[in-house]
């Protein structure tokens, strides 16, 4: 399988639903020319650290962004997030949360790993539509990303 190096965002979602709304959200703005969806933890984890079915990308493109679900077969959201951020050559990619739980434990694990934002997913389809759009345009166009990669970032550091 070949996967674009530019990898502007990874969408971690498991609802076919939910990935087409998000797609056709981010698509329809133009905010994102290269968007990759994985469908679970485990892939999403192989994806971003560039093993397993993932081992011919490096770390030189990580996504731009990472929207990211909790609930995921195989490797939880949350443990997805967990090991992200404790890893100094992923740990700068900006991950957000987009999830239906309405659980406030959910909320505060998310931030106290290191989410970068959190985001729950409205039932309404134009609400839903707006939401992915909002956080595409601020993501992809305000936020100011690192000109290093993530490795370099992380030499620097020490």
């Amino acid at each position: 399988m070949n996967i674009h190096h530019e990898v502007d965002i990874l969408l971690v979602e498991d609802n076919s639903d939910d990935v087409e709304l998000t797609l056709h959200a981010l698509r329809r703005e133009h905010l994102a020319n290269n968007i990759y969806t994985v469908r679970d933890g485990e892939e999403a984890l192989e994806f971003l650290f560039c093993t397993g079915s993932h081992s011919n990308r490096n770390f030189d493109h990580p996504p731009r962004l990472v929207l990211l679900d909790l609930k995921l077969p195989k490797v939880n959201g949350l443990e997805v997030l967990k090991r992200v951020k404790q890893d100094p050559r992923t740990r700068s990619i900006p991950i957000v949360v987009l999830t239906s739980s309405k659980e406030e434990r959910d909320l505060v694990d998310s931030y106290n790993l290191g989410a970068n934002s959190y985001i729950q997913k409205p039932v309404d389809f134009d609400q839903f539509r707006e939401m992915v759009k909002s956080t595409g345009l601020y993501w992809m166009v305000t936020n100011q990303h690192p000109l290093a990669n993530p490795v370099q970032l992380a030499a620097g550091a020490k």
